[in-house]
């Protein structure tokens, strides 16, 4: 899908890519922007934490006051992510425990 629409040399400008995509296509799509790199400039703006975790990504912080460069671990969506992956029924029941009072 996306490798007939990116060509070279060329500034590209993309809101939340990741709606439309599963996963593993986030991961095809991490392949093409690998191999545009050199030739092309990505500006993205996601709540992917797969897109979010390119290598060397400037990730800019819009919700912090003032807006800033953050590292990836510091990411809501990667510390949220990674909670969740690793206890998932413990933050589950957090969430539900919360919403019965």
């Amino acid at each position: 899908m996306f490798s007939n629409r990116f060509g070279k040399k060329a500034i590209y400008l993309l809101d939340e890519p990741e709606a439309a995509l599963s996963p593993a296509r986030q991961l095809a799509f991490l392949q093409i922007i690998k191999e545009l790199e050199q030739e092309a400039q990505f500006i993205i703006a996601t709540h992917s934490p797969i897109l979010l975790g390119y290598p060397h990504a400037q990730i800019i912080d819009f919700d912090a006051r003032p807006i800033r460069e953050t590292r990836y671990e510091d990411t809501m969506h990667y510390i949220i992510t990674r909670r969740f992956l690793e206890n998932r029924s413990k933050m589950l029941q957090e969430l539900f425990d919360e919403g019965d009072e």
